[in-house]
């Protein structure tokens, strides 16, 4: 046999480079019992590399089409239609040709065919390319095959199939064609099986849809489907629709569209056995791919036949449990304001340091609250904590829970606790204070941290290779015991009770909202508002030199900083621009993945930021900030002290709020440092990693340093222990994470695979208006900036920052807009912190914000109610 060519039961299903993913797919569910597979043979991929290599002008092409991108939408048309034209001109070689006739000559010379492209790069478990070539059906006859087959090798280079590769980053070169000779079924009924519901995610439920005729109707979208969902063998939900028209294959070839008639355009395509039989194909192809799938099936003479099965790559994955117990996982990321993808070293450092156990799926890390959920104290504890926070997160465990099929019921529900809501009684004055009201307790705090963070540097200079691990293990636990430090926590959640106890009093005696908001501006020992301000101050000792604004404006060259002499005032510059690394250099977008690019290592990322402050404000703005805050709280302090005293037991009521005021002041800053303080030690290891990392490159055990944030912790260890590592695992990793960046991580998912969405509880609020947690009062107008990366940042004064998250690194931009939305983001999560303190009207946790919200249109946010407006 031709090695261009293969019958099915030939094909190697684990070398989809040959065939392509298509056809691998297809030879593997001839291997599997009981599955009907229409007979058939391959042109590989071979077959299309050879044309390239005989046809000089094909590959000059082709590599014109290489050097495009997204931008050049009009040669891209252009280049399409002439690859096209010149593949459809083309003779089929003698050899291949010989080959293809061969293969045809064992069916009847009238059998139809259905010709099908088969990529290299499609139905595999991280890109479908679902649609992008094209198919061919009911195609009769040696010479029409042939020129199918062509049809089939130019859907390679359509505009579409051209700008998907430009966006998924491959080369027009690598992907190769195969094509599809397969025997048609006439069916009588077509369509798409689901194994994990496409809408929820859910594992256990199979999807069907099924419609009349040939399945080419359907998959186009051209006809409405009955849809069936069946789980663990029982029926859960059927939609019987009305079907006008139906696609069946010609005599002589092709298809027609023809309408059914008005007595059968209601009648249900399937009957309840051949779902139930469907079901049972699906799962056991799904047994054999080990993932769920997206299958194309036929019906014909009460037979199924299984034409096509693919991978669901849009599923977010699962986390991997050891067990067969139900778990109900949470995203830290959006806890932490980092629902970006983590690299496997990352993830696992992140792990070793928190103090609850994480597992991780698709780049991220969930914690398993199920057992809190079962438990009738915990259940209620859980949720009110971190509903406070965040709203969309305790609406979905509640939707959960009520639902009563996933969670057990608690022995005596009618008894058991119920979620807390506002206290609507009258208001006591007593706030319980875990922390006495003394400023020198952070400043101690503060204190241990930095003799901490100097230990640790001096330290860890001194160890050799091998120890290295253990000695960052062994720092790792201290740094838990830091995170754990009962006065730490005390603090702040003293500082938390009392922006709380504060807005809830402030709101029932005086009416006042989100009190808190105002009274947290420009407080004291917040490391991260202290960084945005710094900078402010950065950039006035940029401002009196024309010659280096103007060079900072054309460069973005990582070692700017060390050109900066040739300037005037350019030894100063970089002096102060150092200092301001030596303090804040450690911080980055996305900083607890310890694998990202710290400040420190990308210096030119804080040039936007800079010419930003230079653009946006006067020589001094840095103190006026911050004393125009500071003057704000102490202006609503007097006048909520001064209303409360009109009011009945107003002295003590008085009294009360000043003490809660002070403590809040005094206290709130702190919440920032604990982040602040494990950044800095991750730095420090980072560092030290990155040395060892340049001596296995040189040793040639690591091909590239950052090589090693593709290994767990553990991994780092044992590579450093052996000297030796597997590339093999390196390069997946790789994929997985390019795979998992483009994921979109739920806040709440079950061990089925289910993701459970919540949603805003909230009347009352403009027609239209985008929903989400009001976490920093006021209410502003003003042009947005729809901002995905801080080196895409160009904002002025007032704007309104509307970005996916934000985490300390953003905090320098802050100071140059009066408005934040986010689409993730809780109340006391680290964008919402200095947003209060720097008095910015804020509303987080709005979804698909970046997206509804167009770049420069003109907005309303309220952050006392917590919506946003389009004007």
């Amino acid at each position: 046999m031709d090695s261009q060519v293969f019958e099915f039961q030939a094909i190697d299903p684990s070398k989809p480079i040959l065939v392509g993913g298509k056809a691998a797919n297809l030879a593997a569910l001839t291997r599997i019992a009981g599955i009907n597979v229409p007979d058939g043979f391959c042109v590989s991929t071979e077959a299309f590399n050879n044309l390239i290599r005989t046809t000089p002008a094909l590959g000059e092409l082709i590599d014109q089409a290489s050097l495009l991108t997204l931008n050049d939408r009009h040669q891209i048309g252009e280049l399409s239609t002439s690859i096209r034209q010149l593949i459809a001109a083309i003779t089929i070689p003698t050899e291949l040709h010989t080959a293809i006739s061969h293969m045809l000559s064992t069916f009847d010379p009238t059998t139809a065919f259905a010709i099908r492209s088969s990529a290299t790069t499609e139905d595999s478990p991280t890109t479908s390319f679902a649609g992008q070539h094209d198919s061919y059906l009911n195609i009769i006859g040696e010479a029409a095959i042939l020129k199918h087959i062509k049809l089939c090798w130019a859907s390679l280079f359509t505009e579409r199939t051209m700008i998907y590769r430009i966006q998924q980053r491959l080369d027009h070169r690598n992907p190769g064609l195969a094509v599809i000779i397969q025997t048609m079924v006439l069916a009588q009924v077509a369509g798409t099986m689901f194994t994990a519901d496409p809408i929820t995610a859910n594992r256990t439920i199979v999807s069907i849809e099924a419609s009349f005729g040939l399945g080419e109707a359907l998959v186009s979208g051209r006809v409405n489907a009955d849809t069936y969902r069946m789980q663990n063998g029982k029926r859960i939900a059927t939609s019987i629709t009305s079907k006008h028209l139906a696609i069946y294959p010609l005599a002589t070839g092709g298809t027609r569209e023809q309408p059914i008639s008005t007595e059968q355009q209601r009648q249900p395509a399937l009957n309840d056995a051949q779902i139930a039989q469907l079901e049972q194909i699906g799962r056991t192809i799904e047994r054999h791919f080990g993932q769920p799938q997206d299958i194309e099936w036929c019906l014909a003479d009460n037979t199924f036949y299984i034409v096509q099965s693919r991978p669901i790559t849009t599923l977010y994955p699962i986390p991997e449990a050891n067990d067969q117990s139900k778990h109900v996982y949470i995203s830290v990321g959006h806890q932490q304001m980092m629902t970006d993808a983590i690299k496997p070293l990352g993830l696992s450092l992140w792990q070793l340091t928190a103090a609850r156990p994480m597992v991780h799926a698709g780049g991220r890390l969930f914690v398993d609250i199920f057992a809190d959920l079962a438990s009738p104290i915990r259940r209620v504890n859980i949720i009110n904590a971190l509903g406070t926070a965040d709203p969309l997160l305790k609406d979905a465990l509640i939707k959960l829970i009520d639902r009563g099929d996933f969670i057990p019921a608690l022995p005596d529900d009618s008894h058991s606790p119920t979620l807390s809501q506002p206290n609507s009684g009258e208001a006591s004055l007593e706030f319980q204070s875990q922390i006495e009201n003394d400023p020198t307790i952070v400043a101690n705090l503060i204190k241990q941290s930095e003799l901490a963070l100097a230990q640790l540097k001096q330290g860890i200079v001194t160890q050799s290779e091998s120890a290295l691990c253990k000695f960052i293990l062994k720092d790792i636990q201290q740094l838990k015991q830091y995170l754990t430090n009962p006065q730490s926590f005390g603090v702040i959640m003293t500082a938390m009770n009392a922006a709380a106890w504060l807005n809830q009093r402030m709101q029932q005696w005086l009416g006042e909202t989100n009190a808190a908001d105002t009274l947290s501006q420009s407080v004291s020992n917040n490391i991260t508002s202290a960084m945005g301000l710094a900078l402010l101050d950065v950039a006035d000792l940029i401002r009196p030199y024309p010659a280096i604004i103007e060079y900072l404006t054309a460069t973005n060259d990582q070692a700017f900083l060390d050109e900066l002499a040739q300037f005037e005032g350019g030894e100063a510059v970089r002096k102060a621009i150092m200092n301001y690394l030596e303090s804040y250099g450690m911080r980055c977008t996305g900083e607890i993945d310890i694998t990202r690019p710290r400040w420190s290592e990308k210096p030119a990322t804080l040039i936007p930021m800079l010419l930003n402050n230079l653009k946006s404000f006067e020589y001094g703005a840095s103190q006026q900030k911050f004393e125009h805050g500071r003057q704000a709280a102490l202006d609503k302090e007097q006048e909520l002290l001064e209303r409360l005293q009109q009011l009945p037991d107003g002295g003590q009521k008085a009294a009360a709020t000043k003490r809660v005021i002070d403590l809040l002041r005094n206290l709130i800053g702190y919440r920032e440092y604990p982040k602040y303080h494990i950044v800095s030690r991750y730095f420090v290891y980072k560092q030290a990693l990155q040395k060892v990392a340049d001596q296995l490159v040189q040793a040639k055990v690591l091909r590239e340093p950052t090589d090693l944030d593709y290994l767990t912790f553990d991994e780092l260890c044992s590579v450093l222990n052996h000297q030796t590592l597997d590339y093999q695992l390196i390069n997946q990793r790789k994929a997985e994470y390019s795979h998992y960046q483009k994921l979109t991580p739920p806040r709440v998912m079950t061990s089925d695979g289910e993701i459970i969405t919540g949603s805003y509880q909230r009347d009352q609020l403009p027609t239209g208006a985008l929903v989400g947690l009001p976490v920093s009062a006021g209410v502003i107008e003003g042009r947005a900036r729809v901002i995905l990366t801080i080196e895409a940042a160009e904002l002025e004064a007032g704007d309104i920052l509307v970005t996916t998250f934000t985490d300390p690194s953003w905090t320098p931009l802050f100071v140059a807009i009066k408005g934040l939305v986010t689409e993730v983001g809780g109340l006391m999560t680290h964008g919402s912190v200095i947003a209060r303190e720097y008095g910015l009207a804020a509303v987080v946790g709005v979804e698909n914000a970046t997206k509804l919200i167009q770049d420069g249109q003109q907005i309303r946010v309220d952050g006392t109610a917590g919506s946003i407006e389009l004007l």
